[in-house]
């Protein structure tokens, strides 16, 4: 008989149901404004009311700004999940952000080599 480990969680990918559970069956955000470099900081007003750990951990990683990419990596979440529970904690008023200015705000070209050498070297690092 298997046990309730066996069923539910593989060894190389962690618990295989989890995440779905987390997120509450959702795969994508419907906040628009969030993404990868949307950086994120712990609001001094909020209170965190949800009780899965994934929220705890970005609060607690969210004391000092954090772009949505480096809370990823972190906590070895997938992007999606991670852009689905940082759209509910700024929902919830426990995270404040700023979007990342526009490549045409800031006079950037689409392909600014720089930023795309910074991203690079920050992966690297991970």
């Amino acid at each position: 008989m298997n046990s309730p480990r066996e069923s539910w969680y593989d060894d190389e990918a962690g618990p295989v149901v989890r995440l779905f559970a987390v997120t509450r069956g959702r795969s994508d955000t419907r906040r628009t404004d969030i993404d990868m470099l949307t950086l994120v900081v712990t609001s001094p007003y909020g209170a965190l009311r949800r009780h899965e750990p994934e929220y705890a951990a970005i609060v607690r990683l969210a004391q000092a700004p954090q772009s949505v990419a480096e809370l990823a990596a972190q906590l070895r979440l997938p992007m999606t999940t991670t852009k689905i529970l940082v759209g509910d904690l700024i929902g919830d008023g426990v995270l404040d952000f700023r979007a990342p200015v526009a490549a045409a705000e800031n006079g950037a070209g689409s392909t600014d080599i720089g930023m795309l050498r910074a991203l690079l070297e920050g992966i690297r690092a991970l």
